[in-house]
């Protein structure tokens, strides 16, 4: 049969059956073996009669392989019809290739795909790639969009033979699983063992263990791509190699589902995989990922780290090397990516042995198949490996030998191609071409070469390192004598992107996000490793006003972008490092007093703000001035009538200045004082004014606020009414703040339903408010207290019960639902 495989264009076909199982409960034993065999009777006379050759069955499903894309539509098309009228429904999958044909069968990447498809129907469904539509008239067949296969490949457009309507396809959907560069290869027992592992319903956390090398994250995207199934609410990817402080590691995944109204309460009863790759140096976050899945029942994870966990309900499952058999065929298969006509002779399964089968040895290795013969590259091996894997006796064996073959592969670059090699692990997170020409002085043919040679890493716009290479690269880079210069120009690169992003980043702060901050806040997310990494390396190299000048550059960034881990830690850190008088220390000082504001350590705050007050006063700094005047006023009690001066005294430099931004912000902050001390005569017309104010600037932020309070003062004098319409007005903006601002909000709100009457409401709103707020962990006083005198007010609505039960609903609620039951609340026939 082998021998009259059609070979050049080829449309592959497969088929498989709907619902066995259930099926052969419904007919019996004996049923279900009459109508299979219909079904085979069927299927091939529809395959024979257009000229398809049977060229796989596997239980129920058929492989079939077609000369042309007409020949296989009707066979599908005849299928179908013939299986209509009984109990077997059957989804088909068709794509058109150039596979190679080998005394085997079919090999290449156009199988999998044409099985993939087939496996995202529905009984009675026929589908085609794009490559086979192309080759047709589209009469008859329906477009239905981009979808991601299983097998993790881009997006590519799939068509539906008829009209009839079906479920969604089973593709991948909510999902941030990275494109891998290469075609999953092998690892049929252990991916298997993979799902069958994660199927059982206790085992919800799976930890894949094993040196760098062996392939954990490709197996782990594997697996999670094969059972998006099972998770409708999502399978989410959070790389964590970048990372070197455990407690970013949760920040990290709420980053990677979206989380904005905090990661517990965003995952809650959702039924989500989180695949946490490369755990292994943060494992002092264990804790807190067990708690995590502790509190989401239907939260599941799964992780890859050289080391398990260590913590309850975990499953080790420790990856081995490929089948020997697999290695050679993953060998063949990377060295056809680079030499197409590549044929295997008896060096490879040698070559395979000498490097453990390890999927990334194989990988460098086969990339040199360019330049030398298999017999070359083993004649290498067997004269490098052995002395250098001589050395490092403290790794495991395995692990010496991939050290050796990196070893083995950096040997061969040419002495730009290493310089280049070593300069690039400066980066964290990867970077843009840009940013290697400026800091490593790359050359595009240079990085395209290391891309060649498995390397270096290219997607889109930036390249990287595995983790396991990179720490290699570092070594070199480290003994190359290049290293303080490398990470010199790096950090200074990634400061001057902070100070270049900075006024943007206040524009945020002072407006709330646009379109053009909006760009630079995701320029400066991509980058966050790589700032990270640069204010670490200036503080540990004594760069203190450097490291003060950058670490107050992204104090505005963090706070917009929740970073409040590095806000609260860093910031302090640095300002330790050097308390010299200068504009620097006095920028780091104003982030801190934020910082240490929304910790509720207003006594800290306020010391941070005088200390910066008199250096910007003492530097002559007018804009400098004035912002710390505003920090320092706001940190003052509300009864100190020297914060309401210095804030008229801010005013008036703001005016000159020219920012009215921040006049309306300096004079919120004095609206903000007259009320908490009880003079709302005194705080409402200051409030109407900066509504006025806002609108004619277009600063939405400020506007949102301004309606905030108004609403509040409405309903502390008894307006109903006119606090429920100016809530309903507020509430309406709130969807485009920041996550703080939305829990102030939901906090208002249900303040101002309490004072209506309609506690009933107002408590799930203000229990999903306190979520958020815990989450973010921002303390706002006022808030706290404006929340106890809501809270008061609808226990004595409801009842305790009723309030009880109110709450716990609250707490399940996310941002967008407690924000839709605000607005319906308020509207004039809430």
């Amino acid at each position: 049969m082998q021998r009259d495989l059609p070979a050049g264009t080829v449309t592959f076909l497969f088929t498989d059956v709907e619902g066995s199982t259930r099926l052969l409960q419904e007919l019996g034993a004996e049923g279900y073996a009459e109508a299979l065999a219909e079904h085979r009777r069927v299927l091939r006379a529809a395959f024979a009669g257009h000229g398809g050759v049977e060229v796989d069955t596997q239980g129920d499903a058929f492989f079939v392989a077609f000369p042309t894309a007409r020949g296989a539509l009707a066979a599908a098309s005849s299928a179908t019809a013939g299986l209509k009228s009984g109990p077997i429904r059957v989804r088909i999958g068709l794509h058109t290739g150039t596979p190679l044909v080998t005394e085997e069968g079919y090999v290449g990447e156009d199988v999998h795909r044409a099985a993939r498809i087939a496996a995202c129907g529905h009984g009675g469904q026929v589908l085609l790639s794009a490559s086979t539509a192309a080759l047709l008239d589209m009469t008859g067949l329906r477009d239905l969009g981009e979808h991601r296969l299983k097998d993790l490949s881009a997006p590519g457009r799939v068509y539906q033979l008829g009209d009839s309507e079906f479920a969604a396809l089973k593709s991948l959907y909510r999902t941030n699983l990275p494109i891998p560069a290469t075609p999953f290869l092998g690892r049929d027992r252990e991916l298997g063992e993979v799902r069958t592992l994660l199927a059982r319903g206790s085992v919800r956390l799976l930890t894949l263990t094993g040196a760098g090398g062996t392939g954990k994250t490709r197996l782990a995207l594997q697996s999670a791509g094969a059972l998006a199934e099972r998770y409708p609410d999502g399978v989410y990817w959070v790389p964590l190699a970048p990372l070197r402080d455990p407690r970013l590691v949760l920040q990290g995944a709420a980053q990677a589902v979206g989380a904005e109204d905090g990661l517990h309460e965003h995952i809650a009863d959702k039924q989500l995989l989180l695949l946490l790759d490369n755990f292994e140096h943060l494992l002092d976050a264990a804790t807190d990922t067990a708690a995590l899945l502790a509190a989401c029942p239907n939260l599941t994870l799964l992780v890859t780290s050289r080391e398990p966990l260590q913590v309850s309900g975990e499953q080790e499952y420790p990856v081995p090397p490929l089948v020997h058999a697999e290695a050679i065929d993953f060998f063949t298969t990377r060295a056809r990516a680079v030499k197409p006509d590549f044929a295997p002779d008896d060096a490879v399964p040698e070559i395979c042995r000498r490097l453990d089968d390890l999927p990334l040895a194989l990988e460098l290795a086969a990339a040199r198949v360019k330049a030398l013969s298999p017999q070359q590259i083993l004649a290498r091996l067997q004269q490098r490996l052995p002395l250098l894997t001589g050395g490092a006796r403290d790794l495991a064996e395995r692990q010496r030998s991939l050290r050796a073959t990196i070893e083995w592969s950096y040997d061969l670059l040419t002495e730009d191609e290493q310089r280049l090699y070593a300069r690039l692990a400066v980066f964290r997170g990867g970077c843009t071409l840009e940013a290697a020409e400026q800091i490593a002085h790359a050359e595009l043919d240079t990085m395209q070469s290391l891309v060649d040679k498995s390397l270096l890493r290219h997607n889109e716009d930036r390249y990287w390192m595995l983790e396991t290479i990179r720490e290699h690269a570092s070594e070199r880079l480290d003994s190359s004598g290049e290293a303080d210069g490398i990470h010199d120009r790096h950090a200074r690169r990634y400061l001057a992107l902070a100070e270049a992003a900075d006024p943007h980043m206040r524009s945020v702060t002072l407006r709330g996000p646009t379109h053009d901050s909006q760009e630079w806040l995701d320029r400066l997310e991509t980058e966050h490793d790589n700032l990270r990494a640069a204010l670490s390396r200036l503080a540990a190299e004594g760069e203190t006003q450097l490291a003060l000048r950058l670490a107050g550059a992204l104090a505005e960034f963090w706070f917009a972008h929740n970073h409040y881990v590095d806000l609260r830690t860093r910031l302090p850190a640095v300002l330790a490092l050097d308390e010299r008088p200068t504009a620097a220390r006095a920028k780091a000082l104003v982030g801190a007093t934020g910082a240490l504001f929304y910790s509720d350590d207003v006594a800290g705050a306020r010391r941070c703000a005088e200390e910066a007050l008199e250096l910007y006063r003492a530097l002559g700094d007018q804009s400098g001035t004035a912002d710390a005047i505003w920090s320092y006023a706001a940190s003052l009690p509300h009864d100190d009538e020297t914060g309401d001066e210095l804030l008229e005294e801010a005013r008036s430099l703001f005016r000159q200045i020219g920012d009215p931004d921040s006049i309306i912000g300096a004079t919120r902050t004095l609206a903000h004082r007259r009320m908490e001390r009880g003079d709302l005569e005194g705080a409402e017309p200051l409030y109407a004014e900066n509504l006025t104010q806002a609108r004619a600037l277009g600063n939405t932020l400020r506007e949102h606020q301004s309606l905030g309070a108004l609403a509040l003062i409405a309903a502390e004098q008894g307006r109903v009414e006119e606090a429920l319409s100016l809530a309903r007005e507020h509430i309406l903006l709130a969807p485009s703040q920041g996550e703080l601002d939305v829990s102030t909000s939901l906090s208002r709100t249900a303040f101002v339903l309490a004072c209506a009457g309609r506690a009933a409401a107002a408590t799930p709103i203000l229990a999903c408010s306190e979520q958020m707020a815990d989450e973010i962990g921002a303390v706002q006083t006022w808030v706290s207290e404006m929340n106890e005198r809501t809270r008061a007010q609808a226990r004595e609505q409801l009842g305790d019960d009723a309030f009880a039960e109110a709450w716990e609903r609250g707490r399940a609620l996310t941002a967008d639902e407690a924000l839709a039951l605000a607005f319906h609340e308020l509207a004039p026939d809430g």
